[in-house]
């Protein structure tokens, strides 16, 4: 069994450690490439980039400025039976699934067709939900559509940040991956079509999103916006006459109960 791996952001690392921890190495690994930091213009590897050298495994890093064609032959090259994506962080032209037999298996952190599209991992902490998940599906060319190959949930408790639940999410996607793709492969596991009538879909949050009133939005709300959309983009609010960011909120006896905050040009604080 061969595939190649695409991800990039500390999400995909993860998933990528525990595969090879569990003896499911891939054949090669692309990635985004290193970009500059800050203003010395140091260039910094992305976290999958990273994690591979730190463990000295004999993997080949790619690292494509785009994925086109010429590109799509050099996937070819290494006769893998699929890729496996998790937050590449591009869209793949149909030149790159061609060239597996399998196609590409994408990670998807949530219940599919549930909550498809770009915050997955907010979308469930916002609405709060009882129950997320994770999802393996075969990519084809609209986003987070095609058949399902297995999907994992995970309970929530109604305390999880992004962070934490980023990382549950990771810790999930990889048992599943590790599960599933030795019968996919073959031809045991036969993905099944979405439920269309079941789709929803999530966009990305900006800064303007991250706004709360501290008057007039009500306390579980924003405790739970806090949770979801910190470290990025932030929730904040004008506090007497200044941006304040708010950066730590309980929710208890119905009460928010702001933990650690920030004023504008100014350090976290604690409360």
């Amino acid at each position: 069994m061969k595939y190649v791996f695409f991800g990039t952001p500390a999400f995909a690392a993860t998933i990528l450690d525990r595969l090879i921890r569990a003896g499911m190495p891939p054949c090669a690994v692309v990635t985004k490439p290193d970009r500059a930091l800050c203003r010395n213009n140091f260039m910094a590897p992305p976290p999958v980039k990273e994690l591979v050298l730190g463990l000295g495994a004999s993997i080949d890093v790619l690292q494509p400025e785009a994925i086109d064609g010429a590109f799509a032959a050099q996937l070819a090259a290494y006769r893998a039976d699929c890729g496996v994506l998790a937050a590449y962080g591009a869209i793949l032209p149909p030149e790159a699934f061609a060239v597996f037999p399998k196609g590409i298996a994408v990670v998807h952190p949530s219940l599919l067709p549930r909550y498809r599209g770009a915050t997955p991992i907010q979308a469930p902490i916002l609405a709060g939900d009882s129950e997320t998940g994770t999802t393996l599906f075969v990519m084809d060319e609209k986003v987070d559509h095609g058949p399902l190959i297995a999907s994992r949930p995970v309970a929530l408790r109604g305390d999880e940040t992004y962070a934490t639940l980023a990382q549950a999410l990771a810790e999930a996607s990889a048992d599943l991956i590790a599960e599933s793709l030795p019968g996919y492969i073959p031809g045991a596991i036969v993905p099944q079509a979405q439920d269309e009538s079941l789709a929803t879909y999530t966009t990305k949050v900006s800064g303007a999103d991250g706004f709360v009133d501290l008057e007039n939005d009500s306390p579980e709300s924003i405790s739970r916006m806090v949770r979801a959309l910190n470290p990025e983009p932030g929730v904040w609010t004008m506090k007497d006459g200044k941006r304040m960011k708010i950066l730590e909120a309980d929710f208890s006896d119905g009460k928010l109960v702001i933990r650690k905050f920030q004023f504008e040009g100014g350090v976290p604080r604690t409360s």
